[in-house]
C-alpha cells in the first residue's frame, strides 16, 4: 500500500491536519483520502493519525511515515534529475533563513558560490528560526540556516557554531568605547527589541529575568534593518548577532560590543538538512561552503 497517491493524500493530511483541506487542496473527494488512509493503516497494522475534535494528528507511526515518505519524495526526485543530466548544473539549491543571516550573509556567499558553479540557482525564503527548520523536515527546502537554542526532531545538523548576541550601538555612543558590558550597562539607554519568540529576545528576557532588570523598548520590530536604522537615528541601543551585522559596522558607523552575561551566549547558529535525506552533491557542496564562510564570520 506504500504506493505514491495513498502516500500523497497521506502526507497532505499531515501538513494541513484535516481531510477535508486536503480534499480541497487536492482536488479529489474527501471519502478517497480517507480511504486511501484506511488502507495504510490496515495494511502497516497501527493507526497513523489521532482523530481529534480541532483535527487530525500524526501518531508516532505517522510521524515516522511522514518522515520516510517526505526523503522517499524527494530522493526520487533527485534520481529523476541526475538521470536528465541535471545532477550538478542547472541544479536549484533551496535554503530557508532567518533574518539575521539573510540580512548580509548568506546573498554573499551564494554569489561567492556561483563564482565556481555558474549553473547554481537559489531560492531564499526568508522566515522565523523555527519555520526555517520546520520547512527542511517537511523537504520545503534543501537547508536551513537559522539561530536556534535546542535540538529538533528529524532534522540532521550539518554544522553549528557559537552565535552570542551581542549590543550593537553607534560608534559614538557613550558605551562604544567599552569592549564587553552587562547587560545592566545598558539600562540608562534608550533601546530597541526584536519581538518576542525570536531567539535573540528569549535569551534577553531570560536574562533580565534573572538579572531582576527591566526595560521599556523604545522600538520593537521584526526587522533587523529597521532595528539598526533606529540605532543609527536614534543613539539607541539594540541587539544583533555577529553574523548579522559585520559586513556593516565599518561602513555605517556601528560597533558591536561583547555581553558578558552568559545566558547570551546560549545561542548557535546551525546548518539543517533533513535527517536520513541525501542530498544532492551540489547542496553538499554549498554546504561545505557555507562552513567555511561560518568559520570565516566567527567572533
Amino acid at each position: 500500500m506504500l504506493n505514491s497517491p495513498a502516500l500523497e493524500y497521506f502526507l497532505e493530511v499531515v501538513r494541513t491536519g484535516s481531510v477535508n483541506e486536503a480534499s480541497r487542496r487536492l482536488l479529489v473527494a474527501g471519502s478517497a483520502i480517507s480511504r486511501q488512509i484506511g488502507k495504510l493503516e490496515q495494511e502497516i497494522g497501527v493507526a497513523l493519525f489521532e482523530r481529534r475534535p480541532r483535527g487530525m494528528v500524526p501518531s508516532e507511526a505517522g510521524t515516522l511515515l511522514a518522515a520516510y515518505a517526505r526523503r522517499a519524495a524527494l530522493e526520487t526526485d533527485q534520481v529523476l534529475a541526475e538521470i536528465r543530466g541535471r545532477g550538478r548544473l542547472g541544479t536549484i539549491v533551496r535554503v530557508a533563513s532567518s533574518q539575521g543571516a539573510a540580512q548580509e550573509f548568506l546573498p554573499a556567499t551564494m554569489a561567492s558560490f556561483r563564482r565556481d558553479h555558474p549553473g547554481t540557482t537559489f531560492q531564499l525564503p526568508v522566515v522565523t528560526p523555527s519555520l526555517a527548520t520546520q520547512m527542511v523536515q517537511d523537504g520545503s527546502v534543501d537547508l536551513a540556516v537559522t539561530f536556534s537554542l535546542a535540538p529538533a526532531p528529524d532534522v540532521r545538523v550539518i554544522h553549528a557554531q557559537r552565535a552570542p548576541i551581542q549590543a550593537l550601538v553607534r560608534s559614538d555612543h557613550p558605551l562604544a568605547q567599552r569592549d564587553e558590558i552587562h547587560l545592566h550597562d545598558l539600562l540608562p539607554y534608550p533601546v530597541a527589541l526584536t519581538e518576542e519568540g525570536t531567539t535573540n529576545r528569549r535569551l534577553f528576557d531570560l536574562c533580565c529575568s534573572i538579572e531582576g532588570i527591566a526595560f521599556e523598548p523604545l522600538l520593537v520590530s521584526s526587522s533587523s534593518s529597521a532595528l539598526s536604522a533606529f540605532v543609527k537615528e536614534a543613539n539607541a541601543v539594540s541587539l544583533t548577532g555577529h553574523i548579522s551585522v559585520h559586513e556593516r559596522l565599518r561602513v555605517e558607523g556601528l560597533k558591536s560590543i561583547t555581553i558578558l552575561n552568559p545566558e547570551m551566549h546560549l545561542r548557535t547558529i546551525q546548518i539543517q538538512a533533513m535527517a536520513g535525506r541525501r542530498l544532492p552533491a551540489v547542496v553538499n557542496e554549498f554546504a561545505d561552503h557555507l562552513i567555511h564562510q561560518l568559520g570565516e564570520t566567527e567572533v
